[in-house]
């Protein structure tokens, strides 16, 4: 039993990366995951990457901080302290609008914050999580699990589609320490 957990196509590139992953996929081997240092665009869809589900995160942390908002005026305005303003009514609507819509863009921002900093793991003290060093430089990696299909294949088809070396990993991640 190996102890090798990824095979890592390193490539100079994004075009050579770009068609080692359709030969990857024309044979039917599963990638892990792809590094790069700068955008490409279209890898998503090439790759089978969901839609983000953040919108949905923003909605419902606006909706949470408008309702706040909302529930602290009616509380505060008309059960805690009615005051008579000038002959206005206690909970005047159009009055509030403005701090409930601040509310709701706070708590909209903090959440979204937040819920970024949990799905990529960025808590403090947390050491980086790395596969490849040169990945955020100048380097282009497709990760592999060793697991997916035979090894001298797969190093084969990362070499024909233009891979300037290929690595194998025994550990998940690499740390900076």
């Amino acid at each position: 039993m190996s102890n090798i957990k990824y095979i890592l196509g390193l490539f100079e590139d994004p075009d050579d990366m770009m068609h080692g992953i359709d030969k990857l996929q024309e044979n039917k081997i599963s990638i892990y995951d792809v590094y790069t240092p700068m955008p490409i665009h279209g890898i998503e869809n090439k790759l089978g990457v969901k839609r983000s589900r953040l919108p949905i995160v923003a909605f419902i942390c606006g909706s949470i901080g408008g309702l706040t908002a909302f529930s602290m005026i009616y509380y505060m305005m008309v059960t805690d302290w009615p005051m008579n303003i000038g002959g206005k009514p206690n909970f005047a609507l159009p009055d509030y609008i403005p701090i409930t819509f601040e509310w709701t863009v706070l708590f909209c921002a903090f959440g979204m914050v937040a819920a970024f900093f949990f799905r990529n793991h960025l808590f403090p003290g947390r050491a980086p999580r790395v596969m490849e060093f040169r990945a955020t430089a100048d380097r282009f990696v497709i990760a592999i699990d060793a697991k997916a299909g035979d090894n001298a294949k797969i190093d084969s088809l990362l070499k024909e589609a233009g891979a300037i070396e290929v690595k194998h990993n025994d550990r998940k991640y690499l740390s900076y320490e």
